[in-house]
């Protein structure tokens, strides 16, 4: 279990995964150990503390002058972009596999410009930012079956895809990711019933790790000023096949008096009251392509109660489909593609009118409209811990772009080196 856990981001690249501490499990515990043994890390001399990372570099082109609306952070940059999109540095104590009283922690911390898009200073694009992604004090109770209970800044359940790129099967996040709160900062439970059904239960603060007043009280996403915390529960069941090559994963997340972003990305400036997400993964990989070929399939159904403050109540309903699916041609070269759907209704373009889903990074609205996507990424594992990936995409939808037009085509590059 530690190396599994110090080896994270190289079984992503390596194997195909699309889960980072996300609870829920690879596809193929074959392919993990394989790819585990080929993943260094350095040992602290504390007994078990390992340090892990990677460091994440790129370029994006976008064939318009202007900037793509449904796009997280940089991703949606007008014309060329190059980026430091990240350097991580993971320090943990991992728990061992014996049931018994037993303590640990994590800490990710994220430099870079992801790390601006995600640490909520609205100062996306800029390399010298800031985001501890995790950090947390975790430990097991030996009842039953051992309940493992995390304490402090922690990864939600939700979603296919994650905060590292180089864990996800794509460079560029999908616009589905956008909406989907990444961190929750409180309590998470979490048993296993049996080899084949884990629980989760998690409560903390409003979206991400906030706990400003509610919405309506603040003049500001960023300022808070209201008198009320912000809380949120989530939930989950994780359903796994004796093979362990399959896994369906459902989620649930409720906040109330949210105080700002409900969304990765905290640029999308949410103001609402209350919201419900319903988020569904499943993941296989087919045994009878040998490890080679990993399928994913992503829904989400999402509600957000509008802020009355601003020009009576603007409630938002999203519902989103998403498909995912990577091919290991050989050791060196493997193909994964993506489509996805999003539907947002009720949204509204002016600030006195900004629904649950508001507007993103580059001012662009998510309007009352459907957004289709479709993405090729070529992997290539060019030397030992070295992947170089490069990645076509096309968006098609009202208003793609912030300057009217209904379709974005894109280009990207990626060099990752783990550690």
């Amino acid at each position: 279990m530690n190396k599994l856990i110090a080896g994270l981001f190289g079984v992503a690249l390596l194997s195909g995964s699309a889960f980072a501490d996300t609870g829920a499990p690879a596809p193929s515990a074959k392919d993990l150990s394989k790819a585990v043994e080929k993943v260094n890390y350095v040992e602290t001399d504390v007994t078990g503390v390992k340090l892990s990372g990677y460091v994440d570099v790129g370029y994006v082109y976008n064939f318009t002058s202007s900037p793509v609306t449904n796009r997280v952070g940089t991703d949606g940059a007008a014309a060329g972009d190059f980026s430091v999109n990240a350097v991580k540095l993971t320090l943990e104590k991992a728990l061992n596999n014996k049931n018994e009283w037993q303590a640990g922690f994590r800490t990710d911390l994220m430099v870079g410009e992801d790390a601006g898009t995600f640490n909520g200073s609205d100062n996306f694009g800029s390399a010298s930012e800031f985001f501890l992604e995790q950090g947390y004090v975790i430990f097991r109770a030996p009842f039953g079956n051992g309940i493992d209970i995390k304490a402090g800044k922690f990864a939600s359940w939700l979603g296919y895809e994650v905060t590292e790129r180089p864990a996800n099967l794509n460079i560029t996040y999908s616009q589905m990711y956008a909406f989907l709160p990444a961190t929750m900062t409180g309590v998470s439970f979490e048993y296993p019933v049996n080899n084949n059904i884990d629980l989760g239960l998690a409560v903390g603060n409003g979206a991400g790790d906030s706990n400003f007043g509610t919405a309506n009280n603040s003049s500001s996403p960023y300022t808070g000023g209201g008198s009320n915390d912000g809380y949120a529960i989530m939930a989950k069941i994780n359903l796994k096949n004796n093979g362990g090559n399959l896994n369906w994963q459902n989620s649930v997340y409720y906040t109330w008096d949210s105080s700002y972003e409900l969304s990765n990305d905290p640029t999308f400036y949410n103001y609402n009251n209350n919201a419900f997400i319903y988020d569904s993964v499943l993941n296989w990989a087919p045994k009878f392509a040998n490890g080679k070929l990993l399928l994913g399939v992503n829904g989400d159904l999402a509600y957000v109660q509008g802020d009355t403050a601003y020009a009576g109540d603007k409630s938002s309903t999203l519902f989103g489909l998403a498909g995912y699916a990577k091919y290991q041609f050989t050791d060196l070269f493997s193909l994964a593609g993506r489509v996805a759907y999003v539907h947002v209704d009720d949204a509204a373009t002016s600030y006195a009118n900004r629904p649950g889903f508001g507007t993103n990074s580059w001012g662009g609205s998510f309007l009352a409209q459907d957004n289709w996507s479709a993405t090729l990424t070529a992997g290539f594992n060019v030397a030992e811990n070295l992947v170089i990936r490069a990645e076509y995409r096309v968006d098609v939808g009202n208003e793609t772009t912030s300057n009217g037009g209904d379709i974005a085509h894109t280009a990207a590059v990626q060099a990752v080196y783990t550690f």
